[in-house]
């Protein structure tokens, strides 16, 4: 290895701890993320995001001081990282532009990777089979430190927020039962429970591709649940930047509708995000899940599910005839049949998704409201 070469690997490490400080989900630090980085940020980009060592989000002052770069030249590479999910370049409430590195996950390069329409080309395989080799290696960091996970668990707010599906697919009845309960009027204004009335709310829509279900089409393990791909959608300011960058296109309201009742067809969960996980500040974005696919979801987990739940389902013993399809389907493994053949929901795992009484054949599943942050532990290995 010639000392060049050398210097430059050394620069791709800091570059690698750099991404990770930007915070997100922690990935470990290691060879398979050094490999992920290297095909994502070429070399002639590496001093430039060494300029974000000690800060991620700059003005462009402050960017010419750490970087020695002008004006036109931080542009012109901040639009170049942008494109590719690395630098988020919108402006602040204030109006002024801030340049921001993004995390490797949540959200951040990971995602924008493969939210825009993907080629199957050898390059997308392998960097899908990278990803999938580095999940696996944090699964096993996690299980090795698992006491300490367990312990701030508690701790953590919930990275996301279930909105439920308010109509049983069979009959067309309402699975919702309204509960006279007391909510602060703040938290029922901004916690909108309807997926459709989300939608409402905002004027700049923005869909692109399931990142989950796409990066499992390009490692060959395709999606069990539906065909549906294109139906994750930003709002606002982050609707900008996606369509701006070319990760999601712009729709109109009606369209996006269209698109939230074929993914309720398929019993896929509507999980809502905010701000730095804070559920009174209005929603960024929308992700429609499936379990099988969701980086998420208990199938596919890797760390502790924190999910901000609004509704709990309740099963009637009487009318269910226990087909299993609920069990089937929970995203968080939440229903069983007991030995009578009868779905019981155990509370502590359920996030009121609504997917088991969309689906239920007889309509004997409804939801009532439950507001509460639900917490579901790594299973020990």
């Amino acid at each position: 290895m010639t000392d060049k070469t050398r210097t430059m690997e050394e620069k791709y490490k800091q570059v690698c701890k750099i991404i990770l400080n930007a915070g997100g989900t922690p990935v470990p630090l290691n060879d398979t993320l050094l490999e992920i980085i290297k095909r994502i940020i070429l070399e002639d980009e590496v001093d430039f995001i060494m300029a974000f060592k000690d800060k991620n989000s700059q003005t462009i002052d402050q960017l010419k001081a750490s970087s020695g770069l002008n004006e036109d030249q931080i542009v012109k590479i901040t639009d170049k990282l942008a494109r590719k999910g690395v630098i988020f370049n919108q402006p602040s409430s204030k109006g002024l532009k801030i340049y921001r590195l993004l995390p490797l996950m949540n959200v951040g390069v990971f995602e924008y990777m493969f939210m825009k329409k993907l080629d199957y080309t050898r390059e997308n395989r392998e960097i899908g089979r990278l990803f999938s080799k580095l999940f696996k290696e944090q699964k096993m960091e996690i299980q090795e430190s698992y006491d300490k996970v367990l312990s701030t668990m508690d701790k953590l707010p919930a990275v996301d927020r279930t909105v439920p599906i308010r109509v049983n697919k069979p009959t067309g009845n309402t699975t919702v039962i309204q509960i006279n309960k007391s909510f602060e009027p703040t938290e029922e204004i901004l916690q909108t429970q309807n997926v459709a009335d989300l939608i409402e709310k905002f004027d700049e829509i923005a869909v692109g591709h399931c990142f989950c279900r796409q990066h499992r089409d390009v490692v060959e393990e395709s999606c069990k649940q539906t065909d549906l791909r294109e139906c994750c959608f930003t709002f606002g300011k982050s609707a900008r930047f996606t369509s701006t960058q070319g990760f999601m296109r712009m729709i109109d309201k009606k369209e996006a509708l269209k698109i939230l009742l074929k993914a309720e067809e398929d019993g896929l969960v509507h999980k809502a995000y905010h701000p730095n996980f804070d559920v009174t500040k209005d929603e960024t974005s929308v992700c429609n899940c499936c379990k099988c696919c969701c980086i998420n979801s208990v199938v596919n987990q890797k760390e502790p599910i924190i999910n901000a739940a609004g509704f709990l389902a309740q099963v009637d013993p009487d009318t269910c005839i226990g087909c299993g399809e609920c069990e089937d389907h929970c995203y968080s493994d939440a229903i069983t049949l007991t030995e009578d053949s009868i779905a019981a929901v155990d509370e502590t795992r359920c996030i009121g998704c609504g997917a088991c009484a969309h689906l239920c054949p007889v309509d004997a599943i409804r939801l009532i409201e439950s507001r509460r942050i639900v917490r579901i532990a790594l299973p020990k290995q």
